[in-house]
């Protein structure tokens, strides 16, 4: 019945456009003292550099300079392979190498080179923490997730804070299939803003979305779902959750059908002359001629029916409509007063719905609550469901709460109930 366009997970498709690392340190700036050059101020004692070491690396910064860095990683080999190394020696080599290495594309040698720095404690915090993120950016650049979420987690230890890295970390559990890791995250990132009273970002709730999809978690992907209509009332959205709600085990999609096309009806969804005509004949079907009437006005107005082979058709449904229309409103009163004096409860609510066909909310109200109160309904769920309805067409929005809290069915009443509010809720 209801047509849609699977919500997919295409959205996490290309890679985020973090920018390229350029804060990476100038050759000319890489060693504490030079062969033969002058000590920095306050340089541990010891600290210097032998010309056999030296020459290599400053052959190695010219290269560099030069945009050489394969060139320039050749060098510094040469100045690694040279024996009884002191461990500031090492410290320069292995921070030559780490620049030069990451430049070059060879993440996996700036890795080791990185961490051989950082290990010494020599190295100043706010530049490991930008080599780091550079690290993490490069190694989600190439694909490989499992380093780049190891960096970023090194990166936020380190007491960074850069927001577009909690989405490198998020889209790096996503890409890499760590969908368990990816919905904690982003659900303690989508809980953080809506404790705060903000709005989520639609990317963290369509990735959310697809975590759960991917895992196949269904109600953790209708979870997600709802929340995307609630904040970002989409089309698709709307469609999916319709379509998935309507699909699950145990729903009465045949007695709730016309529930459906009402509210498809109010959220802007019923745009094909089939739907409109569906939705009118089961108007009619349920002793609801002014809804009917309404519906087949709206699709003329839209320019759905009254044209192609179909129109003759559609006039006659119209005629049709029109004509139980006139009836119906000379019957009505004393059909209300028949329905109120009979044992059953039935004929009430049917009386409740012909007035909210006609736009009387006040008088649908209290006849669903008086049908609902004699207790001999077949389904007094539905009627509740019905009655949400009227309560939120009428305004009364805490009403059409507590009604629906009370709705305890589990074939869909309860489900079509919370998509009302929903959409009542965004309408807001």
């Amino acid at each position: 019945m209801i047509r849609t366009r699977l919500f997919t997970a295409a959205l996490l498709g290309s890679a985020l456009a973090f920018g390229s690392f350029a804060a990476v340190m100038a050759p000319s700036e890489a060693f504490a003292q030079k062969a033969g050059g002058e000590k920095k101020e306050k340089a541990p004692a010891g600290d210097t550099v032998r010309k056999e070491v030296g020459e290599p690396l400053t052959a190695a910064q010219e290269l560099m300079k030069g945009k050489k860095f394969k060139e320039a990683l050749a060098k510094i080999k040469e100045a690694d392979a040279v024996a009884d190394k002191t461990p500031f020696e090492d410290f320069m080599v292995e921070q030559m190498r780490a620049i030069a290495a990451y430049q070059a594309g060879e993440l996996d040698t700036a890795e080791k080179s990185f961490e051989a720095v950082f290990a010494t404690g020599r190295f100043p915090a706010a530049q490991q923490l930008t080599f780091t993120q550079a690290l993490a950016q490069a190694y989600y650049q190439q694909r490989n997730y499992t380093k780049a979420i190891t960096w970023t987690q090194k990166y936020f230890t380190g007491g960074g804070n850069d927001a577009n890295m909690r989405t490198l970390l998020l889209q790096s559990y996503y890409l890499g299939k760590d969908y368990p890791n990816a919905i904690k995250e982003v659900s303690a990132k989508i809980s953080a803003v809506e404790k705060a009273g903000g709005t989520p970002d639609e990317k963290d709730l369509q990735l959310l979305a697809a975590a759960n999809n991917e895992s196949k978690n269904e109600a953790g992907y209708m979870g997600a779902l709802e929340k995307l209509v609630r904040y970002y009332p989409k089309r698709d959205y709307w469609l999916d959750l319709l379509l998935r709600t309507q699909r699950k085990p145990g729903f009465a999609r045949d007695r709730l059908a016309l529930d459906s096309y009402r509210l498809m009806n109010k959220i802007g969804l019923l745009d094909t002359a089939g739907d409109v005509m569906e939705m009118a004949q089961l108007s009619l079907q349920a002793g609801n001629p002014g809804e009917a009437q309404a519906i087949i006005d709206k699709g003329y107005a839209a320019g759905l029916l009254g044209k192609g082979p179909e129109a003759e058709r559609q006039k006659r449904l119209k005629d049709v409509a029109t004509k139980q229309v006139a009836d119906d409103k000379k019957a009505l009163a004393q059909t209300e007063t028949e329905a109120l004096a009979g044992a059953n409860a039935g004929p009430i609510l049917r009386v409740a719905e012909a007035y909210a066909g006609y736009g009387q909310f006040d008088k649908a109200i209290t006849l669903a609550e008086a049908a609902i109160a004699k207790g001999n309904l077949k389904n007094p769920d539905d009627a509740r469901l019905r009655l949400v309805t009227y309560y939120l067409d009428a305004g009364q929005k805490a009403k059409a709460e507590a009604t629906a809290k009370a709705i305890k069915a589990t074939d869909g009443p309860a489900e079509m109930a919370r998509l009302y509010l929903l959409n009542a809720a965004k309408a807001k």
